[in-house]
C-alpha cells in the first residue's frame, strides 16, 4: 500500500508539475505572441509590406477558421483610388473580422469645395491637383503655377512618425500666408479705388468748372477736355484694377477658410483614429495582466496542492542535497506566498477552487486573444488605409493653399502689369494709333490761333457804336474790310457754332423779341390754356426735352434723380420762357442731359395745377391705398380716364417716355419704382391751402400713397394707355 500511494503520488506529483509547465508555456507563448505583435507593427511607426504581411500571417495562423487575406502592397495601398467616404460613415472596428477591401473609411468631405469657381479642383485619393478652368486665366500663358501630386512625398510622409503633425503645422503656416495675402490685396485695393475715383471726379469736376468758367476757348479748351478724358481713363483703370484685387481678396480669404475647415476635419479625424488605436492597445495590455494574474494563481494553487501531496507522503529532501536545498526553498516560498489564500481549506475544497481558476483562466484566455487580434486588425488597418489617406488629404489640402496663394499673386503680377501698361498706353499711344498722347494733346494748343480768332468775335460781339472816333471807317467796316478775309470768315462761322458757353457772343439775352414771342411764356401757364394757345396735342416743352433726353440720355446713370447744375438749369427756364424753340436745349443735352431732366420737372412743378388734378387727388389716394394689386389696377386705370383730355394726353405721353426709361434701368439704374418716388409727388399733389375731404400735411402724409399711384399707373402704362393694335410710344 505504501509503495502504491507513494507511486500514485508521484504520478499526481508528475501531472500538476506538468499543467504548471503548460500554464507558464502558454503564459509565456501569449506574451510572445503580443511580443511579436508589438515588433510587427509598433504604434508609432510606419507599416511596411513585410510587416504587414508577417502580421496578417500571425492573424491567420492565430484564427485558421477565417479567410485568408492577401498580402499588402505599399504602393498599391497608398495609391488605392476608392472614393473617399463622406464624415457621417465612421469604421467599425469592433466588427467581426471583415475582409479589406470591405471596409470602410473616414475622410474629410469635400463636396463643398469640389466644383467650386474660386478654388483648384483636387482629387480626394487619385492625387490630381489642378487649377480648376473657371478661374481667369492670363491670355497668351503657360502654366503659372506647377500642378500635379507628388507620391514619393507622400511615401516618404508615411515612412515619418510624425507626418500628421507636421502636414497640419505647414497648412497652418499656408493659411496665414494666404490671409497676409489677402489682407494686402483688400488694402491695395482700397488704396487704387480711392484714388481712381478721386482722379475721376477730379477730371470731371475740372472739364464741367472749366466750362462754367471765362477761360480760353479754341484749341485749347479742346485740348483741355481731351486732357481730362485721358485722366478719366486713367482713372478707370485704377478702379478696375481695385475690383479685380478685392475679388482676388475675397477667393484668397475663402481658400483659406476651406482649407482651414478641411484641415479640422482631417486632423479630428486621425485624433479619432489614434484614440481608436490607443484603446484596443490599452484592453490588449489589460486582458493580458488579466490572463496573466490567473495563470500566477493557477501556478500557486498547483504549487500549493503539491506541497501538501509531498507532506502526506512523508517526503523530504535531504539536508546535504544542494538541489533539494534549492527545491525545498522554492517550494517554501511559494507555500509562504499562496499559504494565506489555502489555509484552513481540504482537498475537495482546493479541487473545486482549481476548477474555478482553470475556468477563469480559459476565459481570459480567449479574452487576451481576441484583444489582440482585434487591435492587430486595427493596427494594420490604420497604418495600411486611413494613415495614408490622411496623410493625402493633408498634403492636398497644403498643396491648394499652396498653388492657390501662389496663382493669386503670379495674377496680381500680370494684372499690376497690364494696369500699368494701360496707362501708358492711355498717356502714350502707340505710332499709328487712333487715340492721341497726353504730349500731343499738349502741343497741339495753338495760342496764336486762338487769340486771332478770339478777335473776330470780340470785334463781332461788341460792334455797337461806342461814341465818336477819332478818325477811319466804322468799326463794322474796318473788320469786314481787315480781319474778314474769306479764310478766317469760316474760322468766325465755325466758332461762332461751336463756341463753348463762357465766350461773350450774340445770344438769345440780346436779340430783341418779337411782341408775339414776348408773350408766349412756358413755365407757371394752366396746361389746356398752354396747348390751346400752341395749337398741339402735347405740350411743346415736354416734346423737346423728350426727344432731346432719349436721343442723348436714355443710358445716363441717375436720370431725373440728378437735376444738374442750377445756374445752367435757370437759364434753360428763361430760354423756354422766351422762346420754346430756343437752341439752348440742344447744347445742354448735349453736354449734360440732367439739365433738360430737371428742367422738365421743374416745368410739371409749376403748373397751377399738378398733372394729377386736384378734384381727383382724393380718388388717386384712395385707389392707392387699396392692397390688392388687380383692383387697385383697375381703380386707377378709372381715374386715369376722368382727367380731363388735356391732362390725359400729356400723362400719356409722358408715362410713355418713362416706360422707355425704365427699359434701360439695367444701365441707367432708373426702376419703375425709382421713377414713381421721383415724379409720385410731382404728378399728384394736394392743394397748398387744402380742401374738402384732404386732411391738412397731406402733402406729407400721402408721399408713399403719391408713389405708388404713379408706380401702379406706370407698370400697367400698356394696359391703360395702349390699345389693342396700337404701337405702344
Amino acid at each position: 500500500m505504501p509503495s502504491r500511494e507513494s507511486s500514485s503520488t508521484s504520478s499526481n506529483h508528475s501531472a500538476r508539475s506538468n499543467d504548471a509547465g503548460s500554464i507558464a508555456t502558454k503564459s509565456s507563448d501569449y506574451a510572445n505572441e503580443a511580443s511579436q505583435a508589438e515588433t510587427v507593427i509598433p504604434a508609432s511607426a510606419t507599416l511596411t509590406p513585410t510587416h504587414a504581411n508577417s502580421a496578417l500571417k500571425l492573424q491567420h495562423e492565430a484564427s485558421p477558421d477565417l479567410p485568408p487575406i492577401p498580402a499588402l502592397d505599399r504602393v498599391s495601398i497608398q495609391s488605392r483610388s476608392s472614393p473617399a467616404p463622406s464624415p457621417t460613415h465612421t469604421t467599425s472596428f469592433h466588427q467581426s473580422q471583415p475582409s479589406i477591401d470591405s471596409l470602410t473609411f473616414v475622410q474629410p468631405s469635400r463636396s463643398s469645395r469640389q466644383g467650386h469657381e474660386r478654388y483648384p479642383s483636387q482629387g480626394t485619393l487619385n492625387g490630381s491637383s489642378a487649377a480648376p478652368s473657371s478661374w481667369p486665366q492670363l491670355e497668351d500663358e503657360p502654366e503659372i503655377v506647377p500642378t500635379g501630386f507628388d507620391e514619393s512625398v507622400l511615401r516618404a510622409l508615411c515612412e515619418l512618425d510624425c507626418g500628421v503633425p507636421l502636414l497640419l503645422d505647414r497648412i497652418k503656416q499656408g493659411i496665414v500666408s494666404c490671409r497676409e495675402v489677402a489682407t494686402f490685396f483688400k488694402k491695395r485695393a482700397a488704396l487704387e479705388d480711392g484714388y481712381g475715383r478721386d482722379l475721376q471726379k477730379l477730371a470731371r469736376l475740372s472739364g464741367e468748372q472749366y466750362s462754367l468758367s471765362e477761360g480760353k476757348a479754341g484749341s485749347f479748351v479742346s485740348s483741355w477736355h481731351a486732357n481730362m478724358r485721358i485722366h478719366e481713363t486713367v482713372a478707370e483703370n485704377r478702379i478696375k484694377f481695385a475690383m479685380r484685387l478685392n475679388e482676388m481678396s475675397d477667393e484668397l480669404l475663402n481658400l483659406a477658410k476651406e482649407v482651414e475647415r478641411n484641415r479640422k476635419q482631417s486632423k479630428e479625424l486621425g485624433n479619432r483614429y489614434e484614440r481608436s488605436l490607443q484603446d484596443a492597445e490599452a484592453g490588449t495590455e489589460k486582458a493580458k495582466t488579466k490572463f496573466d494574474s490567473n495563470a500566477e494563481e493557477l501556478e500557486r494553487l498547483l504549487v500549493m496542492k503539491e506541497g501538501e501531496t509531498m507532506k502526506e507522503a512523508g517526503l523530504t529532501s535531504r539536508t546535504n542535497d544542494k538541489g533539494g536545498q534549492s527545491g525545498k526553498r522554492v517550494l517554501g516560498k511559494a507555500i509562504n506566498k499562496g499559504g494565506m489564500l489555502l489555509k484552513g481549506k481540504n482537498p475537495a475544497s482546493l479541487i473545486r477552487q482549481e476548477e474555478d481558476v482553470r475556468n477563469r483562466l480559459t476565459t481570459s484566455s480567449d479574452a487576451y486573444r481576441k484583444a489582440l487580434l482585434e487591435a492587430q486588425h486595427i493596427r494594420q488597418e490604420y497604418f495600411n488605409f486611413q494613415l495614408p489617406r490622411i496623410l493625402r488629404s493633408l498634403k492636398e489640402c497644403s498643396d491648394e493653399i499652396d498653388l492657390g496663394t501662389q496663382y493669386h499673386l503670379s495674377r496680381y503680377a500680370h494684372l499690376y502689369e497690364s494696369t500699368l501698361l494701360g496707362d501708358g498706353s492711355a498717356l502714350a499711344p502707340v505710332p499709328n494709333a487712333d487715340s492721341t498722347g497726353i504730349k500731343d494733346i499738349m502741343e497741339n494748343i495753338d495760342s496764336r490761333g486762338d487769340f486771332k480768332v478770339y478777335m473776330q468775335n470780340y470785334a463781332i460781339a461788341n460792334s455797337a457804336p461806342r461814341g465818336p472816333r477819332r478818325e477811319g471807317p466804322p468799326e463794322e467796316q474796318y473788320v469786314r474790310s481787315f480781319l474778314l478775309t474769306p479764310s478766317l470768315l469760316a474760322d468766325v462761322c465755325y466758332q461762332l457754332s461751336f463756341q463753348p458757353q463762357h465766350v461773350s457772343r450774340p445770344s438769345n439775352d440780346k436779340i430783341p423779341m418779337s411782341p408775339e414771342k414776348m408773350l408766349l411764356p412756358t413755365f407757371g401757364v394752366d396746361l389746356a390754356e398752354q396747348m390751346a394757345r400752341d395749337n398741339v396735342e402735347v405740350p411743346r416743352i415736354m416734346e423737346r426735352c423728350v426727344y432731346a433726353i432719349e436721343a442723348n440720355g436714355l443710358q445716363s446713370v441717375g436720370l431725373y434723380r440728378l437735376s444738374g447744375m442750377t445756374s445752367r438749369l435757370n437759364r434753360l427756364k428763361a430760354a423756354f420762357d422766351r422762346d420754346v424753340e430756343t437752341p439752348l436745349l440742344d447744347e445742354e443735352a448735349a453736354t449734360d442731359v440732367n439739365i433738360v431732366s430737371g428742367t422738365l420737372k421743374l416745368w410739371l412743378r409749376e403748373l397751377p395745377e399738378p398733372l394729377f388734378t386736384h378734384a381727383l387727388y382724393p380718388g388717386f389716394i384712395e385707389a392707392a391705398r387699396i392692397e390688392n394689386d388687380r383692383l387697385r389696377h383697375i381703380r386707377l386705370h378709372e381715374r386715369v380716364n376722368d382727367l380731363p383730355d388735356a391732362n390725359y394726353a400729356t400723362l400719356k405721353f409722358l408715362m410713355g417716355h418713362l416706360h422707355k426709361v425704365s427699359q434701360h434701368a439695367d444701365v441707367n439704374q432708373m426702376r419703375i419704382s425709382n421713377l414713381s418716388i421721383v415724379f409720385g409727388p410731382t404728378l399728384l399733389s394736394p392743394p397748398m391751402g387744402g380742401m374738402p375731404g384732404v386732411e391738412s400735411g397731406a402733402a406729407f402724409t400721402d408721399n408713399q400713397w403719391q408713389s405708388r399711384a404713379v408706380e401702379t399707373i406706370l407698370d400697367h402704362y400698356l394696359d391703360i394707355f395702349v390699345e389693342e393694335g396700337e404701337d405702344a410710344q
